[in-house]
């Protein structure tokens, strides 16, 4: 058995990570969008470094784009197989990949525009619409804590990831002809154990290789100031006192229901300002909903508030915008006012089109909610630059740029050794490395060696390398 690791490796996005067993069959692990990489981005999500065609089959973890959102190109590109996943995954990704379709293709149409006039050749999305549409019928659906066949000598189980809703850790029981089981575990992404709403991670069985995640490998959330106080905080200097836009960027799912449910945490206790809240985006909408369909998922103390306010994620002062013409009406109108809108790292969707509108206005704020990849505009609004381009227009930045960084949905060091706690260090043949900047996987790489996980790998893109 080999496994081979195109995305994720030594950088924050576009998992994929592929199984090839001794019988040839091959089950992909993820199928990620590469996001915020600057002009390399459009490059690593043409080329996938394996054919579509010799996948038998794919096993999600989750619904983020940076783990599902290349599944209509893998689709379009001759993959015909089943896709796992749980009921919750199902849902959200079938809305995400829609979404991510109709981006790419009005993305597509104001930069060929620009390419036209320089005499350059046309682009053509990743994916069209239709293509994300076909996504939905390969979606298999599997509940947590059950074994599944997935092909010849395979099964798999999820178990509850704690990322957002219907995320799973991965786990195979891998058996090739007369050779010992092999255990393999995939973290997908992992949660914290202090989550706003959703229940911790689940212990999980013991494993001889695994595959960790590593966003905040040398970092620590800070748990001392509640996510309502912050933002409270930072909506009274932005719209209080300098009577301005406060621009959030948030990821539609998981960030912005957290955001919600913060905001409502602030009218129960009296102490939410009055001005108007906008939720800019129409997938955030769709997500939230669907969220409010899982309430089986969420943590024992949003249960029990839920038996006095029967909608966690809804406060008075509270606006959905659903239309272009609505987010272009946001733009000609004077602060203050709260804006929360996608995508998180502020390089696509309409809250780019909020920060190209405010940035230049020093009473205006744009607040980052979460891990922002270095060359992305929001990492790059957060390393200080003075002057960013936005959609091929240079824009001196004078708004105040804030973070709360403690609203990650990734767990940190403690919470990533935490999860892997249940396991028996001597066992664990292999630990890789993924979905991490280099210089902090190196950093936990000598944490965990230190745990007693002694052989701890960062593979890099394309690395093939042989299991047992």
């Amino acid at each position: 058995m080999k496994i081979s690791f195109h995305g994720a490796a030594r950088t924050v996005t576009g998992s994929k990570h592929l199984l090839t067993l001794k019988n040839g069959k091959k089950i992909l692990l993820d199928c990620g969008m590469f996001q915020g990489m600057g002009k390399e981005t459009d490059m690593l999500n043409r080329q996938f470094g394996f054919n579509p065609r010799e996948i038998d089959v794919m096993v999600l973890s989750h619904a983020h784009i940076d783990h599902s959102g290349l599944i209509p190109k893998l689709i379009a590109e001759g993959f015909e197989g089943k896709i796992f996943c749980t009921p919750a995954t199902k849902d959200l990704t079938t809305v995400l990949l829609q979404d991510s379709a109709e981006i790419q293709e009005d993305d597509v149409k104001y930069t060929n525009k620009r390419r036209a006039a320089e005499g350059l050749p046309y682009l053509k999305p990743l994916y069209s619409v239709e293509d994300a549409a076909k996504a939905e019928e390969h979606f298999v659906v599997r509940a947590y804590n059950e074994w599944f066949d997935v092909t010849d000598g395979v099964q798999a189980m999820y178990t509850d990831a704690g990322h957002i809703i219907g995320s799973g850790c991965v786990h195979l029981r891998i058996k090739e002809k007369e050779e010992k089981e092999q255990r393999l575990t995939f973290s997908g992404d992992v949660g914290r154990y202090r989550d706003a709403i959703l229940k911790s991670p689940e212990t999980f069985p013991q494993a001889d290789y695994i595959i960790l995640e590593s966003t905040y490998g040398n970092s620590l959330h800070d748990n001392n100031v509640t996510t309502p106080d912050m933002l409270l905080r930072w909506i009274e200097k932005a719209c209080l006192q300098k009577k301005g836009k406060l621009i959030m960027p948030a990821f539609s799912v998981g960030r912005t229901q957290e955001l919600l449910y913060s905001l409502n945490q602030l009218e129960i206790e009296n102490r939410l300002p009055p001005v108007n809240y906008y939720i800019d985006s129409p997938l955030s909408v769709e997500a939230t909903e669907i969220v409010k369909r899982y309430p089986q998922y969420f943590n024992k103390t949003i249960q029990r508030i839920m038996q006095n306010d029967q909608d966690p994620f809804s406060f008075e002062g509270l606006h959905y915008i659903k239309t272009v013409d609505q987010s272009k009406q946001l733009n000609f109108m004077n602060g203050p006012m709260v804006i929360i809108s996608a995508s998180g790292m502020a390089d696509a969707g309409r809250v780019k089109h909020h920060i190209s509108n405010s940035i230049e206005n020093s009473h205006n704020t744009i607040l980052l909610t979460g891990y922002c990849e270095p060359r992305s505009l929001g990492g790059r609004l957060l390393a200080g630059e003075k002057e960013v381009g936005i959609f091929g227009v240079q824009h001196e930045v004078h708004a105040e740029i804030g973070v709360i960084r403690s609203m990650s949905a990734h767990g940190d060091y403690e919470d990533l050794c935490q999860w892997l706690a249940c396991q028996d260090a001597r066992q664990v043949k292999k630990l890789f490395l993924v979905h991490g900047e280099y210089e902090v996987q190196q950093n936990f790489k000598q944490r965990l060696i230190k745990k007693g996980f002694l052989d701890v790998e960062i593979p890099e893109m394309h690395y093939e390398v042989g299991l047992g």
